[in-house]
């Protein structure tokens, strides 16, 4: 399969800067990794975003997925929006909670009322 060896030492010439002499392993692991911010803007992510980089203006994910700068503001902004509603529906169902108190109920004849008030000769 000579084809995939051409097509693999194109691939290592793109990735070797122009100063690494051609065959000749990479002396150091952080010029590599300048190489790769500077010459091809991948900037690799330590931590939990381990696995994912930075590709110019795009965050990419391990598997690829590429997230614009405009598209994680808005998936925040839709987050932020999420824990807005729940802590509002969550405030009201605790209003609701302290105003179920229990109500008296006292069921008065008309007529008793308008005399105990009034007296009898108004009605």
């Amino acid at each position: 399969m000579p084809n995939a060896s051409v097509h693999k030492k194109a691939l290592d010439d793109l990735r070797r800067p122009p100063c690494w002499p051609e065959g000749i392993q990479c002396p150091s692991a952080c010029a590599s990794a300048f190489c790769e911010r500077t010459i091809h803007n991948h900037t690799p992510l330590h931590g939990p975003w381990a696995g994912w980089r930075m590709a110019g203006k795009e965050l990419v994910s391990p598997n690829g997925l590429r997230v614009t700068p405009q598209r994680l503001m808005g998936l925040a902004w839709r987050a932020g929006m999420i824990d807005l509603r729940e802590s509002l529906m969550a405030r009201k169902v605790r209003s609701k909670e302290v105003r179920q108190q229990s109500v008296k109920v006292v069921v008065v004849d008309l007529a008793d009322w308008q005399a105990r008030h009034f007296g009898r000769r108004a009605g």
